[in-house]
């Protein structure tokens, strides 16, 4: 049934109307989650970038990037429990990367839970490479979060 609904799999903006949809995906996904609100602030913020990837009418995975001068930065990417492991967050890194590229980035940042080891190798498929590492980055529970880069356009 899954691959049935991913052959239809769009990705598209994010609009007010989309936002408790992202967010119970959020809440499925996090320990601790961001709230409706900080959704909201960031759909406003004229240097984001929200997209969600949908299965017809319904949102299955959504990414948030922001970008400053040439540096863009992953907030956020999530994807339905029912609808990982079947390309749905490749398919959102691949398209707020090349987003990202045509706004000019030249570098794109990240953080990623240490113990999030499937989210680091999906992003070094995309050729992002570790750089460092944040002391106690996340809360509940505690964790270090591993620095990610990528080099845009050589």
């Amino acid at each position: 049934m899954v691959e049935e609904d991913l052959k239809e799999m769009l990705i598209t903006g994010i609009a007010p109307e989309d936002l408790p949809s992202v967010v119970e995906i959020e809440r499925a996904s996090f320990t601790t989650p961001w709230s409706e609100i900080s959704f909201f602030n960031e759909l406003k913020n004229p240097r984001s970038i929200m997209r969600a990837a949908r299965s017809g009418e319904r949102i299955i995975g959504y990414v948030c990037v922001s970008r400053i001068l040439d540096e863009g930065h992953f907030l956020d990417l999530a994807v339905h429990p029912e609808f990982r492991r079947h390309g749905v967050g490749a398919a959102l890194v691949s398209h707020a990367v090349a987003r990202l590229a045509d706004e000019g980035c030249k570098l794109v940042y990240l953080e990623v839970r240490a113990s999030n080891e499937a989210a680091a190798r999906l992003y070094e498929k995309f050729g992002f490479e570790r750089i460092g590492l944040r002391k106690n980055y996340y809360t509940s529970p505690g964790e270090d979060g591993v620095m990610m880069r990528l080099r845009l356009g050589g």
